[in-house]
């Protein structure tokens, strides 16, 4: 090989046309690749190394580009952060491309060691639809009902939103998101971007048969630094009134979906808006029973106060039969506060069991911080089966029974 050719390297791009800026791809870059602004997600060429881990978590599909290009050349992060749409394919003249030295782009095992959960869907999972309906060509969905589902007297205001399709077809499975496109512009002139909002209804709907889906949103008011702001998404979700118009996209999402084994068992952990699919399978299930569904469903629920935790009244009243719910507070005046992982700890028999269950499958929604606590507690409970935690993980991901989104 002649080593003064020219590198060619195939640079990873993110289309800026359908990606809808959920931060999935720069969460799950292990060396920090991936970086964006007010407009754009971009893959920074010189960082990159083409571990291939964010591929599979993208609900869109947007972070699956690849151009060749001479490495010399390569599209730099600023020229990517003003992009509408991606650029057309270069032509790589003068190099022969068996002469070309190739950046390699193959998956590594350090980078697929830190993939945590499943990057495939249940093997009995139904076939998910995607994409069906784009930035250009949104669905138009109307207003159905929008109700608060946190107290009143309380700062957290989080909602339960149905939207109805009409006539459009737009099939949905539990553990599916769509995006949502608010009106107006940025202060830059540009449109908002869509926002992904996780789907809190079965796939027959909220009422069967009537095409229509829940979200759970909640208001944004404050940013991760703790400081005044106005969620520009949220907040237009929350204000709708009954009768409005809404644009969407999706639906996303390939691997965090259901099972459709009736003996499956269902270990799910959330917090706040992360509830959202994991009421989308208790109503699934529910709805199933008489036709025999056996499995278990035992969940794991956390929030500041039971104020602020989102349908607390409707849990309670879901029968001890269908699921077993386990509620942590972490800020009721004069108790110690309580996460889900605690919970979890004193459940660490009955989780035991479950791990060592091949039906079981896994499902863990919410906040990024309660990730680490989880995991530990769940190979606690491997191990206190007498298995290794490493091996079982593994056939968990494997197998897709282990799921995450955390943010």
């Amino acid at each position: 090989m002649n080593g003064s050719a020219p590198i060619i390297l195939r640079q990873h791009l993110i289309d800026p046309v359908i990606c809808i800026r959920c931060n999935t791809c720069e969460e799950t870059c292990p060396v920090d690749a991936v970086t964006h602004d007010s407009r754009n997600y971009v893959v920074k060429p010189d960082v990159c190394n083409g571990c291939g881990a964010c591929i599979s978590p993208c609900p869109t599909g947007a972070i699956d580009h690849w151009h060749k290009v001479l490495k010399s050349e390569a599209y730099p992060v600023e020229e990517q952060l003003t992009w509408d749409e991606l650029p057309s394919q270069r032509d790589v003249e003068g190099v022969v491309e068996d002469m070309a030295v190739w950046q390699d782009v193959g998956l590594t095992p350090q980078a697929s060691d830190t993939v945590r959960g499943a990057t495939v869907p249940p093997r009995t999972a139904s076939t998910p639809s995607v994409n069906l309906h784009t930035i250009r060509n949104p669905g138009i969905v109307t207003v159905i009902g929008n109700y608060r589902i946190t107290a009143a007297d309380r700062s957290t205001d989080t909602h339960h939103i149905v939207l109805g399709f009409g006539s459009s077809p737009l099939p949905l499975l539990e553990g599916q998101s769509i995006g949502i496109i608010p009106p107006g512009a940025n202060a830059t002139g540009k449109p908002h971007h869509a926002r992904q909002y996780s789907i809190a209804s079965p796939r027959d709907g909220e009422r069967p048969q009537y095409n229509d889906v829940a979200l759970t949103v909640k208001r944004v008011t404050v940013d991760h630094k703790g400081q005044a702001t106005v969620g520009v998404c949220s907040n237009y979700l929350c204000d709708l009134k009954k009768g409005d118009s809404v644009k969407v996209i999706g639906p996303f999402g390939t691997t965090f979906l259901m099972p459709e084994d009736p003996d499956a068992n269902l270990l799910m952990v959330c917090t706040g808006t992360g509830s959202a699919p994991m009421r989308a399978m208790t109503e699934r299930r529910r709805r199933l029973r008489q036709q025999g569904d056996r499995g278990k469903l035992i969940l794991f629920f956390g929030a500041r106060t039971p104020q602020e935790l989102p349908y607390f009244g409707p849990l309670a009243q879901l029968p001890k039969d269908l699921i077993d719910t386990n509620l942590a507070f972490s800020r009721v005046p004069e108790k110690p506060r309580r996460y889900v992982q605690d919970l979890m700890l004193e459940r660490i028999a009955d989780l035991s069991e479950l791990i060592a269950d091949e039906r079981t499958h896994i499902y863990v929604c919410g906040l990024r911080g309660m990730e680490d606590g989880v995991l530990q507690v769940l190979r606690h409970a491997a191990e206190t089966g007498g298995v290794s935690w490493q091996d079982v993980w593994g056939r968990l991901k494997a197998e897709g029974r282990l799921h995450l989104e955390t943010y």
